[in-house]
């Protein structure tokens, strides 16, 4: 074994359910990989998971661990901001890259 002792990892309950939604998505040995973390330790959270939800899932209804789901039109909400916010930034792009032309123009 090893001589030198590491020290204890400790990851947050939102890592750990993203490192679970990531391994369901992508397979438990590619999250490790993208994560840095042991193959066992994703394992281990994957089962405690699926086993929490399988005994008691309506106790989980407001659990810290399992984030309750967004409704959808929150979601859409939510883009269509995102997506205001997007073209008032490119907006803002192009008048500045429209800008630096003209002043580039008038230095020559």
């Amino acid at each position: 074994m090893r001589d030198s002792k590491l020290p204890k990892r400790q990851y947050t309950d939102e890592f750990k359910v993203e490192a679970v939604r990531l391994a369901e998505a992508v397979g438990i040995h590619e999250a490790a990989r993208r994560l840095g973390v042991p193959v066992a330790t994703v394992g281990n959270w994957k089962r405690r998971r699926a086993q929490s939800v399988a005994v008691a899932p309506e106790a989980h209804g407001g659990s810290a661990a399992l984030p309750l789901r967004r409704p959808v039109s929150e979601l859409e909400a939510e883009n269509s901001r995102l997506r205001r916010e997007l073209a008032d930034a490119k907006l803002d792009v192009e008048i500045l890259r429209k800008a630096t032309a003209c002043f580039a123009k008038g230095s020559r």
